[in-house]
């Protein structure tokens, strides 16, 4: 299927579930020593290629963030922040309150796939 709107939610998707298992990540290495926070990028990378000031992308194997269409998550690590003297910075309310908001996002872009799905299947029936 190739429409601009089912992929994007289909990448923000992508992206949303990346960033579950990041903080579930984050929540399991709480007390590991030296352990700095993964996070994910994606609305900024998507917000570049929409304005037009992405990366190009100048070989078949770069990850594409071009056009709106081509964009990935990205994963990084937070090494900006320090909550422990082990090294490690994970805050756990931070990594709840971002799971929170990411629950919100996560059901909000599936009630827009539904609402999709229910209009094709409105045009199909008709």
């Amino acid at each position: 299927m190739s429409d601009s709107t089912y992929n994007l939610i289909k990448q923000a998707l992508d992206a949303t579930e990346l960033r579950q298992q990041m903080i579930s990540s984050n929540i399991a290495n709480v007390n590991t020593p030296e352990y700095k926070v993964n996070k994910v990028e994606f609305e900024s990378i998507l917000g570049k290629a929409f304005d037009g000031i992405g990366l190009t992308k100048t070989n078949d194997r770069h990850i594409g963030i071009g056009t709106p269409d081509e964009v990935l998550p990205v994963v990084t690590k937070r090494t900006n922040s320090m909550v422990k003297d082990n090294g490690n910075n994970v805050d756990i309310d931070m990594e709840m309150t971002d799971e929170a908001a990411t629950s919100i996002q996560y059901n909000a872009l599936v009630t827009q796939l539904n609402a999709k799905y229910s209009m094709l299947s409105s045009v199909i029936t008709k």
